[in-house]
């Protein structure tokens, strides 16, 4: 099968596009190299069987062109951050999967792709759900908490809690059907759910959204801001420098191994009951951060104690935890452990030259933008 992917040059797209040629796929890729993710241009990691094409997946002609002769679409190209310029999250995200699906449905005989598969974000769900173990009348009685404000995050109050007794709220997993979008990225991503959904649905173009977790192994960007825990850990670690951990550390999140994510997009391209679907892609465990910190440690052998001073980016949610079942229904399960994403990111970094200025680099940038703040 002839297969393209968009942002095929980066961090998912480009273990994807290696596993697509083994199984005997050609794969072209299209990318901008958008200098935030590869400020020193095309990575030489890009497998040599692969096409290249660099360009704007928002560019009509330069998609077009893409599209030439291809039978199913990753569309994985995304602008990922926590820059505040609100209207580029749209422009990349919600309207090039537009543009893709405008060009499939005006010009059919020139396009006949067989499926699109579009990269979406655990970040659609928000601050997830929760229940109060006091209030609660049934087990599935969920509350479903709005984004913290900064009157709330400046006092380094941390926890959501039930708007009728005022009791700390537990956290649950949270499905598919969870949709609370609260920050620029998540709402791109969801309208970018409901293009592909809505009109794959309607023009019978077979169509599969993937809501990652937050997705781990080497080829990360170390100079993406957005990409959290285990750039900011690992260079940490590296240079024998303290790494800051928000809030109190206690945050809950779902880590889940790129091979792993990997095996859930090749099913789902083969898969036809994966069709005009939505699914959570995450790795089954959840972690504290500070706990994902401590077995950083113990895998690297290094031991340094983090900063803990209040510290807390602004958008950040307090607990998220996919739960996987509809996508584990159809045959796939997460595999690797923490540890294996750990020490291949370790290798990687270990191997990547001229990274003496990154570090700094990303902290200086976020506190420019007054993403990262200070409680009282």
């Amino acid at each position: 099968m002839k297969i393209l992917i968009t942002g095929g040059a980066g961090f998912i797209g480009s273990h994807t596009a290696d596993a697509l040629i083994d199984q005997g796929h050609d794969v072209r890729i299209l990318d901008n190299l958008q200098p935030t993710v590869h400020p020193k241009g095309k990575p030489g990691y890009l497998h040599p069987k692969a096409e290249f094409i660099q360009g704007d997946v928002r560019d009509a002609e330069v998609l077009r062109r893409a599209l030439k002769d291809i039978e199913a679409v990753y569309h994985l190209a995304a602008y990922q951050d926590y820059l505040p310029d609100f209207s580029t999250f749209f422009s990349v995200n919600t309207v090039s999967t537009a543009l893709l699906y405008e060009l499939l449905i005006a010009e059919p005989q020139r396009h006949q792709v067989r499926k699109v598969v579009v990269a979406a974000s655990q970040a659609v769900m928000g601050e997830g759900r929760y229940r109060c173990s006091d209030c609660a009348k049934d087990d599935e009685d969920f509350i479903y908490p709005d984004i913290r404000l900064e009157t709330q995050l400046s006092r380094g109050q941390w926890e959501h809690h039930c708007p009728a007794c005022g009791g700390a709220l537990l956290w649950q997993p949270s499905d598919e059907k969870v949709i609370r979008p609260c920050n620029q990225y998540a709402l791109s991503k969801h309208a970018q759910e409901q293009i592909a959904i809505q009109l794959g649905r309607r023009y019978d173009i077979p169509s599969v959204v993937m809501r990652y977790s937050i997705v781990q192994g080497p080829r990360q960007s170390f100079y993406n801001a957005y990409s959290g825990a285990m750039r900011i850990f690992a260079l940490s670690l590296f240079f024998n420098r303290p790494p800051t951990i928000f809030e109190d550390g206690r945050q809950v999140r779902d880590f889940i191994n790129i091979q792993d994510v990997v095996d859930a997009n090749l099913m789902v391209l083969e898969h036809p009951q994966a069709d005009f679907q939505v699914f959570n892609v995450g790795g089954g465990r959840a972690w504290t951060v500070k706990q994902f910190y401590d077995a950083m440690q113990e895998q690297v052998g290094r031991t340094i104690e983090p900063l803990m001073a209040g510290d807390y980016r602004f958008g950040d949610t307090r607990h998220i935890f996919s739960d996987t079942q509809k996508l584990q229904s159809l045959g796939w399960k997460p595999k690797r452990p923490v540890g294996d994403s750990i020490d291949a990111y370790w290798r990687f970094l270990a191997a990547e030259k001229d990274k003496t200025d990154i570090l700094s680099y990303a902290e200086k940038h976020m506190r420019q933008l007054n993403v990262v703040r200070k409680s009282r």
